[in-house]
């Protein structure tokens, strides 16, 4: 286990660590009540679409390919007639443009084929789609459908391991372990404000642990920059929203 992740503590009881859990999202969810999915979309097709192109790459590369993508192709059935080098061409700066290429005109045939070409909302029929597993399921769930989910990308899953909410790394257990911790009408925005934390505050590398309003209650805290002043040089984005 690496060193800047602590062992959830052995006299930490189940009642204990769900009281602390919630108390740290509650404070996660005050420094970041505008927390939301940062892949810019209007239809769920569009969302999906975009979660399976932000594998490898940023939200924000995503965010400068899919205005042109979407204006492109804008029904299921587009995409499973695409030229795959027109395809390749669009999205070739978010990498691995083969592959996602290849899963987004699988993704338009199954669609047709299988649900008039409309994306379903339910957890257990987008997992049969061509390049959709749970997370992609989850954030498109929670953010197209409203249905509750946890997305458990590097960010999340880097830091409930730091917070000691679970010391699996398995994405499944993570979320399963996560969900029993808070109320599962608090999955999508829990997801949200952890992951905005992950990018802003808690980064991989040099957490901002002086500047952290969960540092009280996180085991982790001094693996990073304690000193207020200094901690807040490590931030980055804004605090609040544009």
């Amino acid at each position: 286990m690496p060193a800047d992740i602590p062992a959830t503590d052995a006299r930490e009881s189940p009642l204990a660590l769900t009281r602390r859990a919630r108390r740290m999202y509650r404070a996660l969810h005050e420094r970041y009540p505008y927390a939301h999915c940062e892949l810019h979309f209007q239809t769920p097709l569009e969302l999906l679409v975009a979660t399976i192109l932000s594998a490898q790459t940023t939200d924000v590369r995503v965010n400068q390919v899919t205005p042109a993508l979407f204006a492109r192709y804008r029904t299921a059935s587009e995409y499973a007639a695409a030229d795959r080098a027109d395809l390749q061409e669009i999205i070739r700066s978010t990498g691995f443009f083969r592959a996602k290429s290849d899963a987004l005109v699988g993704l338009g045939g199954a669609l047709v084929e299988r649900f008039q070409g409309q994306v379903p909302g339910r957890l257990q029929d987008l997992v049969t789609l061509p390049g959709v597993g749970r997370k992609t399921a989850n954030v498109v769930l929670g953010n197209a459908f409203g249905v509750p989910g946890i997305t458990v990308d590097t960010h999340f899953g880097r830091l409930v391991r730091r917070f000691g909410w679970t010391e699996h790394t398995d994405p499944v257990t993570v979320e399963h372990e996560v969900g029993a911790l808070i109320p599962r009408r608090d999955w999508t925005m829990l997801s949200h404000v952890v992951i905005f934390h992950g990018r802003r505050t808690c980064h991989a590398r040099k957490p901002a642990c002086g500047a952290c309003p969960v540092a009280r209650w996180c085991p982790a805290y001094g693996v990073g920059e304690t000193d207020p002043a200094l901690a807040l040089r490590l931030l980055t984005y804004e605090l609040a929203p544009a």
